[in-house]
């Protein structure tokens, strides 16, 4: 388990006064749509997760893109775009009162996108790049980086560094899977601890980590049975929040469907991490000191 002094990522700069990390149970929940198929049914899930998270006492924040610019193939629907997804996005934060996450691409994005929503999440295709986190961080919004699937856990430190040498309001990391092989992602929960040895909450990526890149030819594939699986395995480490794509039909959504969770699934999903969060949380006897990376012969 990870230890009990998790960093905290200020309550203030999130709408709500969502604090992520602490050591504290609940874990904090990232959840929404992949992306932004139309006004009804962001609203319709953005209500439906709230009220889930506030009948389990989970600190909730909206997710959903605006633009996916990593789509396989050049005729997959890519979201409404900048100006008409911000309103959409806006209009969940202000009309439900909860903090709202979306994805940055380009560094033109990042101004605009923080006057619309709370975190700006870097890709993890582009988590390196210098200049977009520049611009996220000048904007004074939290940052999400989600870790490459091409870089080991304890590169995401350089990662970091940047940011704060930038003058980041609040950092986070986001574990979401390494690639193995072709078309598949494997979940090393070893990374968590690593990346929490930062200084920064970490959150796990529950329905990325199961998804196939580029596994049915112009577009990829996943296997949204083992996304539960995994969350157990993430809350089991100590991660300090979660990060899940719902749908309310995964199976017709227009992006990343074979890995999203059912929307009529995740009360019981959720139940269950609640009640192993707050049990490994709460024994204090068994928690383990603060990772140092140090080994032993």
């Amino acid at each position: 388990m990870l230890s009990p002094l998790n960093p905290v990522l200020a309550g203030g700069d999130l709408a709500g006064g969502v604090a992520i990390g602490g050591g504290q149970p609940p874990f904090t929940l990232i959840a929404g749509p992949c992306v932004i198929e139309d006004r009804a049914l962001v609203l319709e899930t953005a209500r439906a997760v709230a009220a889930i998270c506030r009948e389990l006492g989970i600190p909730y924040i909206f997710k959903a893109s605006f633009d996916k610019a990593n789509r396989s193939a050049i005729g997959s629907f890519r979201g409404p775009g900048m100006d008409a997804g911000l309103a959409v996005l806006a209009e969940v934060r202000e009309s439900l009162g909860v903090p709202v996450l979306t994805d940055v691409h380009l560094p033109g994005q990042c101004a605009p996108a923080a006057e619309a929503v709370d975190v700006l999440q870097i890709p993890a295709f582009l988590c390196r790049q210098t200049d977009l986190l520049a611009a996220a961080a000048a904007t004074g919004a939290v940052v999400n980086v989600k870790k490459g699937q091409f870089l080991a856990p304890r590169d995401m430190g350089n990662v970091v560094n940047k940011l704060r040498e930038l003058g980041a309001a609040g950092i986070m990391l986001t574990e979401r899977g390494a690639s193995f092989g072709y078309n598949t992602l494997v979940s090393d929960m070893r990374g968590l601890p690593t990346m929490r040895s930062f200084g920064v909450p970490v959150c796990f990526d529950a329905t990325h980590s199961v998804q196939q890149p580029g596994g049915l030819g112009a577009k990829s594939g996943g296997d949204r049975r083992f996304a539960p699986v995994l969350a157990r395995a993430a809350v089991a480490v100590g991660v300090d929040a979660l990060f899940m794509e719902v749908h309310p039909e995964p199976d017709r959504a227009l992006s990343d469907g074979p890995n999203m969770i059912p929307l009529a699934e995740l009360r019981g999903i959720l139940t269950l991490l609640v009640a192993l969060d707050r049990t490994l949380k709460g024994a204090t006897q068994v928690v383990d000191a603060p990772f140092t990376g140090a080994g032993g012969g």
